[in-house]
C-alpha cells in the first residue's frame, strides 16, 4: 500500500514543484514504484518530467470530475519506476464543479474525491508524491484529506516563516475535521546560498521552529537544478553528478528511512 505524502506550501517560489520531481525521481532510483499526482493547474511538475500537454488524453481535472478512470489518465514516463498523473489548465475550474458536483448528490464530498480515486491504485505504488497549487484551496485540502503526511518546503530565504502559522492551521483544522491520521513528514529547507549569511541563519532559526521534523538535508540553490525541468528531466537523469542530484536521492533515503522501509 502507498505512503502517500503531499508537498505543500502557500507560497510560491519555495522549491515545492522541483522537489515534487525529484523526490518521485529519486524514490525511483532506489527501486520504489512512485506515482507523482500533479495538483497545480500550472502544470509545472507535468512539463518538467517532460509529457507533452498538447498529447494529454485524460488529466487529474477528468479524474477528479468522473470523466475517466484514473487507471486511464495515469502515464508511464521515461525515468525509471515513475509515473505520473499530469494536469493541463483545466484544473484551474475544479473547485467550481466539485462545489457543484456536492450540490447535485449529497453522498458526493467535494474535498475526498482525491482520496476516493486514489483508493484503486494505492497498491500499485510504494510512494505517491502530490505536487499542491500554491494556494490553501480545494485543490490542497483534497490532497490534505488523501495524504498520510506532509513535507512543508521552507526556502533560505528572509521571510522564509511568513505564512506557516497559517499553513499549520490547515493541517491542524485537516486533521480534527477530515483526516485524523495526517501528520507531517517533515520541513525541507531548499534554494541554500550557502555563500551568503543569511542562508545560514535561516537554516537555524527554521531548525530551532520545527525541531527534529526538519530533514538534515538541503537543497542547495543550483543553475543545473534550474534547467532541468526546461530539458523535461529530473536533475538525477540530467546531471547524475550535480550536488542537487545528491541532494535528492539523500532526501529520498531520509524519506524511506523514517518510513521504516
Amino acid at each position: 500500500m502507498a505512503k502517500i505524502i503531499s508537498l505543500v506550501n502557500q507560497k510560491g517560489g519555495v522549491g515545492k514543484t522541483t522537489t515534487s520531481i525529484n523526490l518521485s525521481a529519486s524514490l525511483g532510483k532506489f527501486g520504489k514504484n512512485t506515482l507523482l499526482i500533479d495538483l497545480d493547474p500550472q502544470g509545472n511538475a507535468t512539463t518538467g518530467l517532460g509529457v507533452d500537454k498538447g498529447a494529454i488524453k485524460y488529466s487529474v481535472y477528468d479524474v477528479l470530475t468522473q470523466k475517466c478512470d484514473i487507471k486511464e489518465a495515469i502515464i508511464k514516463t521515461g525515468f525509471t519506476k515513475l509515473a505520473i498523473l499530469p494536469a493541463t489548465i483545466n484544473l484551474a475550474g475544479l473547485d467550481v464543479e466539485l462545489i457543484q458536483m456536492e450540490y447535485s448528490n449529497p453522498e458526493f464530498k467535494k474535498n475526498e474525491q482525491l482520496k476516493r480515486v486514489l483508493e484503486s491504485v494505492e497498491e500499485y505504488f510504494d510512494y505517491i508524491i502530490i505536487d499542491c497549487p500554491p494556494s490553501l484551496g480545494i485543490n490542497t485540502i483534497n490532497a490534505l484529506v488523501a495524504s498520510n503526511s506532509v513535507i512543508i518546503p521552507v526556502q533560505c530565504e528572509f521571510f522564509a516563516l511568513e505564512g506557516v502559522s497559517q499553513l499549520l492551521n490547515t493541517i491542524i483544522m485537516t486533521q480534527s475535521k477530515l483526516n485524523p491520521g495526517l501528520t507531517i513528514e517533515g520541513v525541507l529547507l531548499t534554494l541554500l546560498d550557502s555563500r551568503t549569511n543569511l542562508g545560514l541563519e535561516v537554516v537555524e532559526e527554521v531548525r530551532k521552529y520545527f525541531g527534529n521534523k526538519v530533514f538534515n538535508t538541503i537543497i542547495p540553490r543550483l543553475v543545473r537544478l534550474v534547467e532541468a525541468p526546461s530539458h523535461g528531466m529530473p536533475i538525477c537523469d540530467y546531471d547524475p553528478t550535480c550536488r542537487a542530484t545528491e541532494a535528492y536521492l539523500n532526501l529520498a533515503k531520509e524519506v524511506i528511512e523514517r518510513d521504516g522501509n
